[in-house]
């Protein structure tokens, strides 16, 4: 028995629109409305073969995490696009870099990465191979 990929994660947040146009003008994730299994419209961000489910901060889909809230995540995107590109681009959108370049570890290997925060404060990782 083993997991082999993730396919979504949900992050629970205070505004959607606000984050959707973070995740979409800043990222280049594209906005994904749709229907749940019971009918309920939702909205979600996709991106390459993943999608990040979003949540309004007060009321969530059940079943949700149990300390659901804005803020709490630490997530690590991929690139191919270099680092110091992202750094314009960051500046450009006047969103302050947090941290990076920085070496880490990644899933698979070394990574050189850049840290910046999503309008909830999340923290987010934007990272090459190598």
């Amino acid at each position: 028995m083993s997991v082999i990929a993730l396919d979504h994660l949900v992050l629970t947040v205070e505004d959607i629109d606000r984050t959707v146009t973070f995740y979409r003008d800043v990222l280049g994730m594209m906005p994904a409305p749709f229907h749940d299994a019971e009918g309920g419209e939702r909205m979600a961000l996709s991106f390459g073969e993943q999608k990040i489910n979003l949540h309004q901060a007060g009321a969530e889909f059940e079943p949700r995490a149990i300390k659901a809230a804005p803020g709490t995540a630490d997530l690590c995107f991929l690139t191919e696009v270099q680092l110091e590109t992202w750094v314009e681009h960051f500046d450009r959108h006047r969103i302050p870099l947090v941290d990076g370049p920085v070496a880490r570890t990644g899933a698979t290997g070394p990574l050189t990465s850049v840290y910046v925060r999503d309008p909830d404060g999340n923290l987010i990782e934007i990272s090459v191979r190598g």
